[in-house]
Order: C-alpha cells, then sequence, then structure tokens
C-alpha cells in the first residue's frame, strides 16, 4: 500500500522544535501499518529536518547555538542578501542538514531510538508555518 499525505506544521519561532507528534498526528493511517517506510519532505528551503535527542531540551539549544556559528548571519561574502539577514544563513543550514528523512514503521509507529525525535529546523526569525510531505509505504 502507498499513501501520501500533505501535514501543514505550525509556525515557530528560530531554533530546533520536535515535531514527531505533530507528524504522527497528521498521519491517522500510520496505526494501521504494521510494517513499512515513511518518506518526509520538508519543502522548504530555510528550514531542515533532522533525527536526533528528544529528552532533553537542552541539545536543540546548543544544535542552534552550533548552527549560528556555522552559517553566520551577516557574512561579508554573502551576495544573496536582499530577503534579510537571517535569509541566506537559512538556506545554509538547510542544505547541511538536509530536508527529508525515511524513516521505518512498525506496528503503527515510527520504529525510532528510545531517545530520538524529529526535529524542525526553523532558521528563518518569521518563518510561519512549514509544509512536509508524508510518503508511506507498507501493509
Amino acid at each position: 500500500m502507498w499513501l501520501q499525505t500533505s501535514i501543514n506544521l505550525s509556525a515557530r519561532r528560530r531554533g530546533f522544535h520536535l515535531v514527531t507528534d505533530e507528524i504522527e498526528r497528521g498521519l491517522p493511517s500510520l496505526a494501521n501499518m504494521t510494517v513499512g517506510i515513511a518518506h518526509i519532505l520538508l519543502q522548504h528551503t530555510s528550514a531542515s529536518l533532522s533525527l536526533n535527542e528528544n529528552a532533553d531540551p537542552s541539545v536543540r539549544v546548543d544544535f542552534e547555538s552550533f548552527i549560528n556559528r556555522l552559517a553566520p548571519e551577516r557574512a561579508a561574502y554573502y551576495t544573496h542578501t536582499y530577503e534579510g539577514d537571517d535569509d541566506m544563513p537559512a538556506h545554509l543550514k538547510s542544505s547541511l542538514l538536509g530536508v527529508s528523512l525515511t524513516l521505518p514503521i512498525t506496528n503503527g509507529r515510527f520504529n525510532l531510538g528510545t531517545w530520538q525525535g524529529i526535529y524542525l529546523g526553523e532558521h528563518r526569525d518569521y518563518g510561519g508555518s512549514r509544509k512536509v510531505i508524508v510518503t508511506l509505504q507498507g501493509e
């Protein structure tokens, strides 16, 4: 069985946010799958998806601090500057971290490690809601 759906994630402030539950809530058919694969694509160029620590919020704070050092605002070498100081760094962060995940499905849930959760990296100061396309394959 193949299924595909679009999920609008709530607007969030800049930073890294756990969205595992929000994505699972947007997939009612996930509960009916015993085994499968989920492909999640974030349809934006200034945000990212990644899989990491779901328990301690300080990890997400450290992610934000680290990624801001990798792609700082107002770098003298940027030429794409007309959409704001946070725009070009957001594009770089999106490419560095990626915009898609492929996850196993087992017994109606994403089969993640004990301490794993899906992060939305919101890299703009005012990014707005974000859209993901989720493709499920399984039985």
